[in-house]
Order: C-alpha cells, then structure tokens, then sequence
C-alpha cells in the first residue's frame, strides 16, 4: 500500500526544502517521475486511513501557501 504526492509550488510560499522537509517528517519520502513524494503503509490502508493522512499533509502545510494531491493504492487499485 503506497500514497502518492504531487505539490505545486508558489513562488509566494514557502521554499520547496522547506516543504520537503516537512513532508519528510510525515513518514514521506522524496521520489522521481509523475509524483514527488511516497508514503509506504507497513499495512493495507482503508479510505478511513488514506483520509487521516490527507488530513495530516493538510494540517503540515497550512500556511505554505502550496497545494497538494494525494493518490492512495493498494494492490488492486486506488483506495
């Protein structure tokens, strides 16, 4: 089970090794390709837990002025 992440950057907020780094203190971690950032679940996820995450990147970039999409999957498809 893995949640993707893909941030837009303003050039008003805040510096993306700022956001990274709090991304990372999330449990995220930097990746190449069509997204910026993986969360690996140690467990299949439920919508449930898919959602407490999303609100987790929400609560940690309040105030930064970026925006995020969040894709969770597990191994039959999205959550």
């Amino acid at each position: 089970m893995e949640s993707y992440l893909t941030v837009t950057f303003s050039t008003e907020g805040a510096r993306p090794s700022e956001v990274a780094t709090t991304l990372q203190s999330l449990g995220f971690e930097p990746t190449k390709g069509n997204y910026d950032f993986i969360y690996r679940w140690d467990r299949s996820a439920k919508v449930e837990d898919a959602l407490w995450l999303a609100d987790r990147v929400q609560t940690a970039l309040h105030g930064m002025s970026v925006l995020f999409k969040i894709e969770t999957l597990n191994e039959e498809g999205p959550v």
